[in-house]
C-alpha cells in the first residue's frame, strides 16, 4: 500500500489526486453542461478539525495492541465513497463514527474481537479497504439495540498463503490488497487477474463480499469465477468449505458468504484460481454513429463466443465527458489477451461484427492499442475520475453512477425508460437539465450491464435530498423496467429498498434463518441486505 496512508475525505493516498491539467479538463466540461464560469465551492474540514464523539467502549487490555481511538483511524473508517458519503464527510458530519478500530493479525485475534464486541453489546462491521459506493460499511446503529459500533479492518492479513501451480490456485488471505496480491504472485508467473476500478484500494475479502465486477467484460466478470473455496470466521465458530474445481453436492456453501457483504461472517482466508499472466494482447477502437448500433455489434461478438477481455461501450456524450471523442460518435474499447496463444483471429472476427453494424475502426492488432487513441484516453479517465468527486462535492457537482443488467431484447426500451426517468428527476429535485450518460462495463450472450452516470447541479444545504430523490427514480426505473438494482456495486444500505423488491420474499426469510444461525446477536455489519 505505499508508505502514505489512505485519506480520510476522498480517493486514494495522501497526497494523490488529479492534476491540475486533469482538474481543469473536469470542471471545464461541469462549466460547458451549466454554463457557469464558475461554482459555489466550499471548504471541507481537515482532519485536526473535526469533532467525532467520545468513544462508548474501551477495548479489553489483550486486544488494546490491535485496537485504536485515534481520530484519524475512526475518520478514515466511518464512511465508504458513496456520493452522500461524501456529503456527509465535507460537512464534518462524523456521528457515525466507529467508537473502535480493531486491527487484527490472525483469525484467532478476529474471533477475539468478535467475542469482546459481543460481550459489549457493539456492532462489527468487517472493513476491507472501504471503497464501497453503497453505504456498506458505515457503522449505522440503532442506539437502542446496539451500545457501540467497531470497525475490524482486515489489512494486517494481506498474505498469499501458498501457491498451487499444478492446479493454477492460490490461497490468499482476506485482507490482501490488489496491488500487494499481484506482487506477490507475479514471482510465480501468475494472475489472480481480477481488476475492478478499485484494485488498488481494496481487497480480496472485499471483492468476495461483494461480489465484485473486474477487468474482464466477458466469461471472467466477477470475482464468484474465481473462488475455489473459502474459510470464515463467524460469531459461531469458523467455516471452511472443501477446495474443489467443481461440485454438485447441494447448494453450494461458497456462495452462500459470496456477496453476503459482512452478514454473516469475515472472510479470512480463500482458494482463488489463478491464470498465466496475459503475453498475447490485441486491442483496438471502434467509432459508431450512435450507441444502439455499438450495442448489436456487442450482442454480435458475445453471441459468437469470442470472449473478449474488454468490449465496452461509450454513448457519444459519455465519449465526451472523459475525452474519448467530439460527441457525434459512440466509442467502442475492445481487446483481447492470452497467456497461451496469439489472439489475432479473436480480433480479426469481432471487427468483422462490429463492420456488420457501422463500425469504423481507429486502431487495432496493436499489443498497447488499448492504451492508445480513444480507448487510451477513456480508459485514463476511468482510472483517475474516482479522484474528481473530492473537489466536485465541495462545488455542489452531483456526479453519480449506477449500473444494472438486462437482456437484449429489452435493452434499448429499457436504457431510454431509464434515462428519461434519470433525466426527469434531475430537473425536478434541482430546477436545472442535468445530463445522463452510459457506457457498458459487462457483456454476456443473454445481455448487457449497462453503467448510466449523472450529472447535476445542485445547492449546498440540499444536496442529500437532490442526490436522493434522483437516486429514488431512477432505482424505481430500475426495477420497473425489469433490470437489477445493482451488477457489481453491490447492496449496501443505499440500494437496500429495491433490493427488497428485487429478491423472492421466501428467500429473504431463508437468509434471515441463515443470519440467526451464524451470527444470533445480529452483530455484523447491521443493516445490510436485511434488517437486524
Amino acid at each position: 500500500m505505499g508508505s502514505a496512508r489512505l485519506k480520510h475525505y476522498g480517493w486514494g493516498r495522501e497526497g494523490e489526486g488529479m492534476t491540475d491539467a486533469e482538474q481543469a479538463f473536469v470542471l471545464g466540461r461541469y462549466r460547458q453542461k451549466f454554463g457557469r464560469d464558475s461554482f459555489n465551492t466550499i471548504a471541507v474540514p481537515k482532519l485536526g478539525d473535526l469533532k467525532l464523539p467520545e468513544p462508548r467502549i474501551t477495548p479489553p487490555a489483550s486486544l488494546a495492541p490491535i485496537c485504536s481511538t485515534d481520530t484519524y483511524d475512526r475518520a478514515a473508517h466511518t464512511y465508504g465513497k458513496s456520493y452522500p458519503d461524501y456529503v456527509r464527510a465535507m460537512l464534518g458530519d462524523y456521528d457515525a463514527a466507529p467508537d473502535v478500530v480493531a486491527y487484527p493479525r490472525n483469525e484467532a485475534e478476529i474471533a477475539a474481537v468478535m467475542d469482546w464486541a459481543e460481550g459489549a453489546g457493539a456492532a462489527l462491521t468487517p472493513f476491507g479497504g472501504g471503497s464501497s459506493v453503497c453505504g456498506g460499511v458505515e457503522c449505522r446503529v440503532d442506539g437502542s439495540r446496539y451500545k457501540a459500533a467497531v470497525a475490524l479492518d482486515m489489512r494486517n492479513l494481506g498474505r498469499v498463503v501458498e501457491v498451487d501451480k499444478t492446479s493454477r490456485a492460490a490461497l490468499i488471505e482476506g485482507g490482501a490488497y490488489g496491488p500487494a496480491l499481484e506482487a506477490q504472485l507475479k514471482p510465480h508467473g501468475m494472475t489472480l487477474r481480477h481488476f475492478p476500478q478499485s484494485f488498488e484500494y481494496s481487497t480480496l475479502g472485499g471483492w468476495i463480499a461483494t461480489r465484485s465486477g473486474g477487468h474482464f467484460v466477458s466469461l471472467y466478470t466477477h470475482i464468484d469465477d474465481f473462488v475455489e473455496s473459502v474459510r470464515v470466521v463467524t460469531p459461531r465458530g469458523v467455516l471452511e468449505t472443501r477446495r474443489l474445481p467443481g461440485s454438485g453436492a447441494g447448494p453450494s456453501p461458497d456462495r452462500m458468504f459470496i456477496g453476503s457483504e459482512g452478514i454473516l461472517g469475515v472472510i479470512s482466508q480463500a482458494w482463488m484460481r489463478l491464470q498465466a499472466q496475459p503475453r498475447f494482447r490485441a486491442g483496438a477502437s471502434v467509432r459508431f454513429p450512435d450507441l444502439f448500433s455499438a450495442a448489436r455489434a456487442v450482442r454480435a461478438v458475445a453471441q459468437a463466443g469470442l470472449y473478449p477481455s474488454n468490449c465496452r461501450i461509450l454513448d457519444p456524450q459519455e465519449a465526451f465527458n472523459t475525452g474519448a471523442a467530439n460527441g457525434s460518435v459512440a466509442i467502442m474499447v475492445l481487446a483481447f489477451e492470452s497467456g497461451d496463444h496469439p489472439v489475432d483471429a479473436w480480433m480479426a472476427r469481432a471487427l468483422e461484427c462490429c463492420a456488420d453494424h457501422g463500425g469504423a475502426t481507429e486502431k487495432a492488432n496493436a499489443a498497447e492499442a488499448h492504451r492508445e487513441g480513444a480507448a487510451g484516453l477513456w480508459r485514463n479517465a476511468f482510472i483517475r475520475m474516482p479522484y474528481a468527486r473530492e473537489f466536485l462535492t465541495p462545488a455542489a457537482l452531483i456526479n453519480d453512477t449506477f449500473e444494472t443488467s438486462i437482456t437484449w431484447d429489452r435493452f434499448e426500451s429499457f436504457h431510454d425508460k431509464v434515462k428519461s426517468a434519470t433525466e426527469r428527476a434531475i430537473e425536478t429535485a434541482t430546477g436545472i437539465k442535468g445530463e445522463v450518460t452510459c457506457r457498458f462495463t459487462h457483456v454476456y450472450p443473454d445481455g448487457p450491464a449497462p453503467y448510466f452516470s449523472f450529472h447535476a447541479l445542485g445547492r449546498h444545504g440540499a444536496l442529500l435530498e437532490q442526490w436522493q430523490a434522483i437516486k429514488d427514480a431512477a432505482s424505481d426505473a430500475l426495477i420497473e423496467a425489469g433490470g437489477t438494482i445493482t451488477h457489481h456495486h453491490a447492496v449496501g444500505r443505499d440500494h437496500r429498498k429495491w433490493y427488497d423488491r428485487q429478491r423472492p420474499e421466501l428467500f429473504a426469510a431463508a437468509l434471515r434463518a441463515a443470519k440467526r444461525e451464524l451470527d444470533p446477536l445480529a452483530m455484523l455489519n447491521p443493516g445490510v441486505l436485511i434488517d437486524p
